[in-house]
């Protein structure tokens, strides 16, 4: 198949995850200007259920014509060394097309812990193994993952306390019952920074945040190598087309550098990427080698 072929009919981009959330967000940000570039209809199927399981693996079995693609986030790629017993494989069951988003994570406490940088957090954290906890939105979720890296590469030991997604994880938090989290930016949150109820720190991120510019990375505060981002990016199943992965890609690149999907995409708490496939496949590859050591230090699995 051509370039100059495709589409010859509707697109359907799969989303591993209920309506209404970040990864959503994403995908609504460029489907209609991606439906108007290629002159067919492209259509946001959310499949959530088991941690992006099975939309992930609907796309990998689908037909490798460029009419179902996927939403990958960074969950993809934790689940890879996390679950034992995947449907499929990252590496070997995707074309890769391009990175669309890098998600904004931030180091918060709550304003009764005595600190005010990640230098302070790690002092005291040293001086009270065990005694510190912090806040995810489940087992095996990003958060949780992001936490066991700041443990490891910290050397502190601090408890992780999982909750049923996000929005519980903050309430805890700004109640005290947990003292700290390193969780995804939202409108909810920033609206607890600015309004004194939870004290940032700095940003995951391995840049600074448009968002919060005047926060430093968690780098630049210290802790030298430190990176955990959350990322949405797109997919096809194996064996798609080069043409086809090729023409997508030029089309979307152009869509996340029009000044209206980045104010849309940053208040939703994203900042456009855009990634050649071949330096997103290779970008993939690290992630997963990444999570896979955090996972095996701790010990973590999911079944």
């Amino acid at each position: 198949m051509s370039a100059a072929e495709f589409p010859a009919r509707p697109i359907r981009l799969v989303v591993p995850y209920p309506a209404g959330g970040p990864t959503d967000a994403t995908a609504r940000a460029i489907v209609p200007k991606l439906a108007a570039a290629l002159g067919q209809s492209v259509i946001v199927d959310n499949r959530g259920g088991a941690g992006s399981i099975v939309g992930t693996d609907i796309v990998a079995k689908a037909a490798p014509d460029g009419y179902t693609l996927l939403l990958f986030t960074t969950a993809n790629a934790i689940n890879a060394s996390l679950m034992s017993n995947l449907p499929y494989d990252m590496q070997k069951d995707f074309a890769m097309i391009t990175m669309l988003a890098v998600l904004t994570s931030i180091v918060v406490v709550h304003p009764s812990l005595p600190v005010q940088s990640i230098n302070d957090l790690v002092s005291l954290a040293r001086a009270k193994p065990g005694q510190l906890s912090y806040a995810s939105a489940g087992h095996g979720t990003p958060m949780h993952l992001a936490g066991e890296l700041f443990k490891s590469m910290a050397g502190i030991n601090i408890a992780h306390i999982p909750y049923k997604g996000s929005a519980p994880a903050i309430v805890e938090l700004i109640s005290g019952q947990v003292q700290l989290s390193l969780i995804g930016a939202s409108p909810v949150l920033l609206s607890h920074i600015k309004g004194g109820r939870l004290r940032a720190l700095a940003v995951t991120n391995a840049k600074r945040s448009a968002l919060l510019p005047e926060l430093p990375t968690m780098n630049e505060a210290g802790l030298r190598g430190y990176e955990s981002e959350g990322w949405h990016a797109l997919g096809a199943p194996a064996r798609t087309p080069k043409a086809v992965v090729d023409r997508i890609y030029r089309e979307v690149e152009v869509i996340l550098g029009s000044p209206d999907t980045k104010a849309y995409l940053l208040s939703n708490a994203a900042e456009p990427v855009g990634m050649p496939p071949d330096q997103f496949a290779a970008k993939l590859k690290d992630e997963i080698a990444k999570w896979e050591r955090v996972v095996k230090a701790a010990n973590m699995k999911v079944d």
